[in-house]
């Protein structure tokens, strides 16, 4: 499909965080630095996983699933970012704009779905934990998984199209680091009724589901320590639930005004969650740890 008329727009102005030159040189090491921290620390979660045979369980295959569209998700922005603040012209082309918003709903539909999979893992595993290798089987994983990216694909491909179709006229600037959709929508003389739509219907149904019967099943429970067992399976996803889909949620449902409430709520999960999310998994999780610990003294005898 062809782009709309883009004869007027050939380009947008990233207009990034701060137009002071020594700011920008204090945020580009700061990102970077963080940049680096979400690789290591997600290409680490993946390495671990898949090196340590006690690790291969369903909720460790999701997990590093998870680490690997972390990766694919802050890579979708901050090394454009990261040009950008050592770029005198802050500038990217219509259709780099729109590849840019396509992996962002690809990458960002997908983790969607999958934590939606992964909270319907801590159900299983909460609420019939008698039945969870029946339930959880190896087959219907897979399948989880594949499902989760399909439906990510589709979202972004639904939405490109819909957003090749936009009309761009008049201001070129983009007050933000990165191409959102959001953020286009004041610069297009189409109609975006549809789309703000699309973006307020926000929300997942497995994701809900998941958690109500597991917030039953754990108040449902006499003694407070089982409480409080239930309660660490899933204190890590709710965690990493939080972070995404609150921030997510309060930037779709945002006016596109360019305040810095935009940028935080973006920055949050964009930037911050994909370098957290290592940490939220492996802090209270003593497999991970030993996995890792393992890993790292094995490293170590091989160099020796």
């Amino acid at each position: 499909m062809a782009l709309g008329n883009h004869s007027a727009v050939t380009e947008f102005v990233l207009l990034g965080l701060s137009a002071d030159p020594k700011t920008q040189i204090l945020l580009f090491v700061l990102f970077l630095m963080i940049y680096l921290q979400t690789l290591m620390g997600n290409l680490m979660m993946l390495l671990v996983i898949r090196t340590d045979s006690h690790l291969h369980t369903p909720m460790y295959f999701f997990l590093s699933h998870l680490s690997f569209l972390d990766l694919c998700f802050s890579s979708a922005t901050i090394p454009k970012m990261l040009e950008n603040l050592l770029s005198q012209r802050k500038i990217i082309s219509v259709k780099g704009c729109l590849a840019q918003v396509f992996f962002v709903f690809d990458a960002g539909g997908t983790e969607a779905c999958l934590l939606s999979v992964m909270a319907y893992d801590r159900y299983v595993a909460i609420c019939h934990p008698l039945l969870y290798d029946q339930k959880m089987t190896n087959k219907l994983c897979k399948g989880l998984v594949w499902g989760s990216w399909g439906l990510g694909f589709l979202d972004a491909f639904v939405n490109i199209l819909l957003a090749m179709s936009l009309d761009f006229c008049g201001d070129q600037s983009i007050p933000h680091y990165s191409c959102e959709l959001p953020s286009l929508f004041p610069l297009s003389c189409s109609d975006v009724f549809l789309f703000s739509v699309l973006l307020h219907a926000f929300g997942n149904f497995l994701l809900v589901f998941s958690y109500a019967r597991i917030i039953s099943t754990i108040l449902s429970i006499s003694s407070t320590l089982g409480r409080s067992k239930a309660f660490s399976t899933c204190s890590s996803h709710l965690t990493a639930v939080t972070l995404f889909y609150g921030s997510g949620l309060l930037r779709c449902l945002m006016p596109t005004s360019g305040s810095p409430w935009e940028l935080f709520f973006s920055m949050q999960y964009c930037v911050i969650t994909p370098l957290v999310n290592p940490l939220v998994y492996s802090l209270k999780n003593k497999e991970l740890k030993a996995a890792l610990k393992n890993m790292l003294q094995k490293s170590l005898q091989h160099l020796r």
